[in-house]
């Protein structure tokens, strides 16, 4: 059966995949319920201290901080007071948070997570992970998160049926996280039909396949502005004003460094930790000038929109 490449596209257009990316990069109808195209996420906020010192700096710099990825070097490694005492400063600040739980992958017993091969994709290993990891989740959720950053299918599936059926608070929230190596229309559309409140593709996504990935989907995409070195370290600052144009509403995310291994791991020190997040909010604030500059009539939300998912401190 001999098929066309028109024939195949058109197969993909009725599943509401676009059949070929759009290089003709059609602005975006979609923006966040406030209307704007554009809110700012800082990931690396491992510990109260940061948190504190990030807050402080985005004050100076009158920069709103909409959602921060918290404890990326994984929230087993945060006494559950100081958890608490995260929510209760979010909550007050009126920033979302996503957590990241564990330290799971890469921790685990198998010398293939240590090869090239098996950094092709984040997922966990087998059962007793899976229920450590969502034992971490309940830990969090006791502590008032309400927002997971999360990379396993299987996984997303569990907590999309723990949300539906209370398990967990109805309201919670999952992000789709860069580091399951999505970078596709048909992608996007499995894990928003999977139950994600939001995309991270990875960071080398192009202006052509933003806007496919917008055409397939409606949930939030997360682009990176400034990624880890190890990622491609790619600096996106005067293609921000298209990326919005092209993928409203999306999430601009910083996370500048050499690679995760040496800025997320619990013996870096507070000081460091606090520091490298003050550089962070100073740096959004210089896209945040270059994006009022050159795209004045693209919408930032404003500080604590009302639709974000805030914790509950206990």
């Amino acid at each position: 059966m001999t098929k066309t490449l028109e024939e195949i596209r058109q197969f993909m257009e009725e599943m509401g995949v676009p059949g070929r990316d759009l290089w003709e990069l059609p602005s975006s109808t979609k923006t966040f319920p406030d209307g704007a195209q554009y809110r700012i996420e800082v990931s690396g906020v491992e510990r109260a201290s940061t948190l504190e010192a990030m807050i402080d700096e985005a004050r100076k710099k009158l920069v709103p901080i909409h959602r921060i990825i918290a404890t990326v070097t994984g929230s087993t490694f945060c006494e559950f007071e100081e958890l608490k005492a995260m929510a209760q400063m979010a909550r007050e600040e009126k920033i979302e948070v996503i957590m990241t739980v564990g330290p799971r992958k890469g921790w685990d017993v198998g010398a293939r997570e240590l090869s090239a091969w098996g950094e092709t994709g984040f997922r966990l290993r087998g059962s007793d992970n899976i229920s450590y990891w969502l034992a971490d989740v309940m830990r969090s959720v006791e502590a008032g998160m309400k927002g997971f950053l999360v990379y396993d299918e299987g996984v997303l599936s569990i907590l999309a049926k723990m949300r539906n059926e209370g398990f967990i608070p109805r309201e919670t929230i999952f992000k789709w996280s860069v580091y399951a190596g999505y970078s596709s229309a048909a992608g996007a559309r499995v894990v928003e039909s999977m139950g994600a409140n939001s995309l991270n593709p990875t960071s080398d996504v192009s202006l052509p396949i933003l806007a496919s990935m917008r055409k397939a989907i409606s949930i939030p995409i997360d682009v990176y502005i400034w990624p880890f070195d190890s990622m491609g370290g790619e600096f996106r600052a005067y293609e921000a004003a298209e990326i919005a144009r092209v993928a409203s509403p999306c999430y601009f995310k910083f996370e500048p460094g050499s690679t995760e291994d040496d800025v997320y791991r619990p013996w870096v020190s507070e000081s460091e930790q606090k520091e490298f997040i003050r550089m962070k909010v100073r740096t959004i604030s210089i896209v945040k000038e270059i994006l009022e500059r050159n795209a004045p009539q693209l919408k930032l939300s404003a500080k604590g929109s009302p639709d974000l998912v805030l914790p509950e401190p206990k």
